[in-house]
């Protein structure tokens, strides 16, 4: 049995995602509406309604989607944590490109008044790694000493203030500077 999706679906849903990226370079998130985005893809509200439930999941996979198509999908079986790397992995760096190119829409994304979704994604994303990194190095509530739950979500908030302080600064520093200010962030062994 084929697990390939309906080319259908498939293009209707590129057509929706690049109305919603079109929009978003023109105004704010709150401004667009479900009828400006399927006015926009040349199909009926229905058929917007018929492929996602809101504006923000339809904005959180079309990020998704150009990020995996800059080849910086953090979730890709890629992206592979060595111990001693002192370096951010190509992959990491990549995503960072990815997110400064199109730094205006991640800013109105990840913002005050952005995408709690696309937030949550992000979240999730940067929480794997940590804990990737948490087993990894073998660092545990002992070595930590705060559960490590609790401390993956310090570093994810701490790295999602970053990027998007990151995205604010006048002018923005170079990718690869952000990109090893955030590796740096990760968990490495203590002493």
């Amino acid at each position: 049995m084929s697990t390939q999706a309906d080319p259908r679906v498939v293009r209707t849903r590129r057509l929706l995602q690049d109305a919603l990226l079109e929009l978003a370079r023109e105004k704010s998130l709150d401004e667009i509406t479900i009828a400006d985005i399927a006015d926009r893809a040349a199909v009926n509200r229905s058929t917007f309604y018929q492929h996602y439930a809101d504006k923000e999941t339809l904005l959180a996979d079309a990020l998704d989607e150009q990020a995996a198509a800059a080849g910086a999908d953090l979730t890709s079986p890629d992206l592979v944590l060595t111990p001693g790397g002192t370096t951010s992995p190509d992959l990491v760096l990549r995503y960072i490109r990815h997110v400064t190119a199109h730094a205006d829409l991640y800013r109105r994304a990840l913002g005050e008044h952005g995408s709690p979704i696309v937030t949550a994604r992000l979240r999730r994303r940067i929480t794997a790694l940590t804990m990737t990194g948490y087993a990894l190095y073998g660092l545990d509530e002992t070595e930590l000493k705060i559960p490590v739950d609790i401390a993956a979500a310090a570093t994810v908030g701490s790295l999602l203030g970053m990027l998007l302080a990151c995205l604010e600064s006048e002018p923005p520093p170079p990718p690869e500077q952000i990109a090893a200010w955030i590796w740096s962030e990760l968990p490495r062994p203590h002493g």
